[in-house]
C-alpha cells in the first residue's frame, strides 16, 4: 500500500502528552496513530466505548461483557453449560 499523510488540529498540550505517554511504550505518536485507525477496523466503529459513566459503572459493564464473551466462548467450545456453574 503507499504511505499518505493524514493533518489534523489537536491541542498542543495534549499532543505532547500523548507523545510522552507512547514513547514510554516503545512507540511513536505515528504508529500509535495507526494502531487506533486499524483497530477501529477490525471493531467496525471506535477501537472503546465513548461514554459518560462513572468508573464504576464502566467497570461493571466491563465485567458483564467479559462474563458474556466467557460464557459464549464455552458454550461455542462445550455445547453445553455445565462447565459455568
Amino acid at each position: 500500500m503507499a504511505d499518505t499523510t493524514i493533518t489534523f488540529r489537536t491541542d498542543a498540550e495534549l499532543k505532547n502528552r500523548a507523545r510522552e505517554l507512547y514513547e514510554s511504550m516503545g512507540l511513536d505518536l505515528s504508529t500509535a496513530l495507526n494502531m487506533f485507525l486499524r483497530q477501529s477496523i477490525v471493531d467496525d466503529g471506535m477501537p472503546f466505548h465513548a461514554t459518560r459513566q462513572s468508573p464504576t459503572s464502566a467497570q461493571a459493564r466491563r465485567e458483564a461483557e467479559n462474563h458474556v464473551r466467557t460464557t459464549q466462548f464455552i458454550l461455542a467450545r462445550t455445547g453445553t453449560h455445565d462447565q459455568l456453574y
